[in-house]
């Protein structure tokens, strides 16, 4: 998810056919292999991470120019918010794309079915491939062809002020109806809001829904889940936790708004993932980096889980810098990279070997962290699956607001979903 703003955000409508070999892309070499096989020409990278991160990794991109004098890499950030539409108008137009996009994992699918993406197997781009854990190979999959590299790998966690909770005198709940009772007792002692709730994104509507015993659909059955009993009690558990004033919401700039509540102390718990753990030390209520605790999310009435997200690259169908741009994605994707990535912004690696390596092993966050993605839930890695969120953002919000029921809003997300996914019962 990624995080300038991790929200999910509606699929922009794209005409346009499968794009062919010929296409524009945004190197200026036709192969991007001079004399001798060296490479050459420039390889455009957009990468959508966030403020926290950026510096990061525009160092991390120049320093393929090292290994490969000749190339020029053009590094872009493009926010999160805006970078599917940006990507898919661009692809689509045949004008501007880039040569490697840092992709979120449910976008690799939908750009591979437009035929924006070049397929990986066979070239360099895939290196060490045994390497991967296998749960992060999903999402770079489809149709029997691999669209992506996998570089990042995260998932949700309950982030919290342990001065708070301390002061408060609560545990750390281990469900939202034990957040709820404590958060009389934060509110009563310290003056904060127990827990900022993301109504205005999603992705975050997910850990309700795992919890109690729900999904969005079946992807191998081909059946549509989310307006069962799971899916209205979790609409009925965000509703009452806003309600109940546990929880604060804002229906827009959710991603600021969180993290600027976590950082000042106006709240003391926030869900959020391993790509604002910079950001949240930042503030002036974790000048003491240690005041900030990273628990599992907590679970609903029957069970507990948080989605799997992450990044991955990939390769424009159009780039004319085809061999540039894969030795680009096998740099970028590489256990050396991805262990500078870790150590400078705790981001977790898709790569085994890399959390053998003791610095890696012992950071913190990724102590906590990898257990969670281990046990983190699969989402549907359909070419739908990036369009399934809007609906739910839809009804999170007439739910928050009282203008719809939970009942109403599961019926109507399911709806919605059987007119996008045609054979889906």
């Amino acid at each position: 998810m990624r995080r300038g703003i991790r929200g999910v955000t509606a699929t922009a409508l794209v005409a346009g056919l499968a794009l062919a070999a010929t296409a524009c892309g945004g190197g200026d070499s036709s192969d991007g292999a001079g004399s001798g096989g060296e490479l050459s020409g420039t390889v455009t990278f957009w990468d959508t991470s966030n403020d926290a991160e950026k510096a990061t990794y525009r160092k991390l991109a120049e320093g393929f120019q090292k290994e490969h004098p000749k190339v020029h890499v053009k590094y872009v950030n493009v926010p999160f918010g805006d970078a599917n539409a940006k990507f898919k108008n661009a692809a689509g137009g045949n004008s501007g794309a880039p040569d490697v996009m840092r992709t979120e994992v449910a976008w690799v699918a939908d750009f591979a079915n437009l035929g924006y993406l070049a397929p990986l197997d066979g070239t360099p781009a895939l290196d060490k491939t045994d390497d991967y854990l296998p749960q992060a190979v999903g999402s770079t999959r489809f149709k029997g062809k691999t669209y992506a590299a996998p570089q990042v790998i995260d998932t949700l966690a309950l982030f919290y002020n342990k001065k708070l909770l301390k002061d408060a005198g609560v545990e750390v709940p281990r469900n939202f109806a034990e957040l709820a009772t404590a958060a009389k007792k934060i509110k009563a002692k310290t003056g904060a809001t127990a827990l900022y709730l993301r109504g205005d994104d999603p992705y975050w509507f997910l850990p309700y829904l795992y919890g109690e015993g729900g999904n969005m659909v079946d992807a191998r059955d081909k059946v549509v889940e989310i307006d069962d009993g799971a899916g209205v009690k979790a609409f009925k558990t965000i509703k009452s936790l806003v309600d109940s004033k546990a929880a604060v919401t804002d229906a827009t700039d959710g991603q600021e708004n969180q993290l600027r509540a976590l950082k000042d102390g106006t709240v003391a718990m926030a869900v959020d993932g391993p790509w604002d753990i910079e950001g949240a030390r930042a503030g002036k209520s974790f000048k003491e980096k240690k005041n900030l605790g990273v628990a599992p999310v907590p679970g609903g009435s029957t069970a507990q889980g948080s989605p799997q997200g992450g990044w991955n690259l990939s390769v424009y169908a159009g780039s004319k810098n085809l061999q540039a741009s894969y030795a680009f994605v096998k740099y970028m994707s590489s256990a050396k990279v991805q262990q500078q990535t870790n150590e400078k912004l705790s981001l977790l690696p898709t790569r085994k070997s890399v959390y053998e390596v003791p610095a890696v092993k012992n950071n913190e966050m990724v102590k906590f962290f990898k257990p969670a993605v281990d046990g983190a839930v699969q989402r549907p890695w359909i070419a739908e699956g990036n369009s399934l969120f809007e609906p739910i953002k839809v009804q999170m919000n007439k739910v928050l607001t009282g203008s719809a029921t939970p009942e109403q809003a599961a019926k109507a997300t399911g709806d919605a979903y059987r007119k996008l996914l045609k054979d889906y019962k």
